[in-house]
């Protein structure tokens, strides 16, 4: 398991350490400042070759020591370094206070109001202003340190500006340095993957600073999947790994359950059947070959068909149709007890009637983009919206984890930042960033097909939040690996050889933490 931490968490991780004599402060520091200098001539090996010069901004607290420990090791590697402070020294925590002193031995320590941005050429600039700590916008001095210009920008554990817990800049003019580099201690943190995150702190690396513990109930970072469990056993019949039956809509609007269904079948679920209406039989018969069909005009249709027990989950929603027998039908799914996946249009019949939101189960799944998840939760989706203007601002994660908690059942909450959460709180993140940038799924019908995903996973056997985490992880390696020119039909196409690859990506997975950000080990 791979932690994604609050800023909250990781402070309490630190002073575990100290209290337990694992590790002073000061020792801390020490290790993160190292850290910081290995992971620059790490991604840009030139520096380390010829002293260059250096800016370190530093703030009012931890963050700010470790510039001072990264300006005193750049100086011993012979560089000129011009070290500015944002506050008083005076303030500064005791051991801030003790590097910013070892500092003060070395060279001058200048109010940040005196940097300029007409000085000579900078080759590296370090933001250690605020990181994590953030708890109000940029402004004055700081916000005017934006305007510094170096050739290389790193940031101490998050660009200054950034809310390590949500992602979001701060503040109504939007501001954060932005960095080519970030580096990080013990564990990613919730702002460098949700939201503005991403786009802001450029490449990450997670340095090990020695730090043992964990923190119980934290976020996890969705993972490569293992093919061994994914694969079927020998000699299993066809039922045995389930049949999912996937609602259409009407004549002219199957497309998108087609591709649900499809999806369902090539994920592995054994038997997979399209429920469609009269009107449509003709026109989805002419297109399918190993997916089934049954006749379902209404409600009272839909309950014949799940006198076959063997239907363990419906997927409903793609193309479906908004109208009043759809309804029907969605309340007649829900009544039956069996295990569900909700997109698209069901999500907006649920978000229009509380009656068919209070039929919701811990075996549904809900997958809402932005828009449907504003039609399912309003009052969460409006403290997502506008700029936040203290930390830790609220999140994508308090949403999920909130909504999730009301609707009784696991929620995807669908983008480039996807979030999974469980009715008990349980939350993993994929995020299709940094190395997983899968900016090929923004095409029409990429949903339905994360939807058929799920589906055929919970066909066969899996939880829903298991089912949903890896269904997300999937569905952005396929966009991955098939890369320009994509779209949603390609999807399940690509997916057998996904799989196949997977034996060598979980052996991986551990020192890639599945492709996504980059880690360091401590200097000796």
């Amino acid at each position: 398991m791979f932690e994604i931490l609050s800023s909250a968490e990781m402070r309490a991780l630190e002073q575990t350490a100290i209290e337990s004599g694992a590790a002073t402060g000061l020792e801390l520091m020490e290790r993160a400042g190292r850290a910081v200098v290995d992971a620059v001539f790490a991604e840009w090996p030139e520096l380390a070759k010829a002293p260059q010069k250096a800016i370190v901004l530093c703030g009012p607290g931890n963050n700010g020591g470790d510039g001072f420990v990264i300006a005193r090791l750049l100086q011993g590697w012979g560089w000129e370094v011009g070290v500015f402070l944002y506050g008083d020294p005076a303030l500064l925590p005791p051991d801030a206070r003790m590097n910013y002193d070892r500092w003060c031995a070395m060279g001058p320590v200048h109010d940040l109001a005196q940097a300029s941005v007409e000085g000579p050429k900078v080759t590296l600039l370090v933001d250690a202003v605020f990181g994590t700590g953030l708890r109000r916008p940029l402004q004055g001095v700081a916000l005017r340190a934006l305007d510094l210009w170096a050739e290389h920008r790193v940031a101490v554990d998050l660009p200054s500006g950034l809310c390590g817990d949500s992602g979001r800049v701060l503040g109504e003019v939007g501001a954060a340095m932005r960095a080519a580099l970030t580096v990080t201690f013990h564990a990613p943190k919730l702002g460098h993957v949700l939201a503005d995150g991403p786009a802001i702190c450029g490449r990450v690396r997670i340095a090990d600073i020695g730090l043992a513990a964990t923190a119980a109930g934290a976020v996890r970072l969705v993972a490569a999947p293992d093919m061994q469990n994914l694969g079927k056993a020998v000699g299993a019949h066809k039922y045995g790994h389930g049949h999912a039956l996937v609602l259409t809509g009407g004549a002219g609007t199957t497309g998108a359950a087609r591709l649900a269904a499809r999806a369902a079948l090539r994920i592995g679920a054994g038997v997979v059947t399209l429920g469609v209406p009269p009107a449509a039989q003709m026109e989805v018969a002419c297109q399918i070959t190993a997916l089934m069909l049954r006749r379902v005009r209404d409600d009272t249709d839909l309950v014949s068909v799940l006198e076959d027990t063997r239907i363990n989950v419906l997927c409903l929603g793609p193309g479906m149709g908004l109208s009043d027998d759809k309804a029907g039908l969605l309340r007649a799914a829900l009544q039956s007890g069996r295990a569900l996946v909700l997109d698209a249009d069901a999500l907006t019949l649920i978000a229009r009637d509380a009656d068919l939101f209070a039929l919701l189960h811990p075996a549904c799944v809900l997958t809402p983009h932005a828009g449907e998840f504003a039609r399912l939760f309003p009052d969460l989706a409006k403290k997502l919206q506008g700029p936040p203007e203290t930390g830790p601002a609220y999140s994508k994660v308090n949403a999920t984890r909130e909504a999730a908690k009301r609707a009784d059942c696991v929620v995807l909450f669908k983008g480039p930042d996807t979030v999974i959460a469980a009715p008990d709180g349980e939350c993993a993140i994929h995020p299709a960033a940094y190395e997983r940038e899968a900016p090929w799924l923004a095409t029409a019908g990429a949903g339905d097909v994360l939807a058929g995903f799920i589906a055929g996973l919970l066909a066969r056997g899996y939880a829903p939040m298991q089912a949903a985490e890896i269904a997300a992880w999937l569905h952005v390696e396929c966009a991955r690996v098939f890369g320009p020119g994509l779209i949603a039909e390609d999807l399940p196409e690509v997916l057998p050889k996904v799989l196949r690859a997977l034996p060598d990506q979980a052996a991986q997975a551990s020192s890639r933490m599945s492709g996504l950000l980059a880690s360091s080990s401590p200097s000796t």
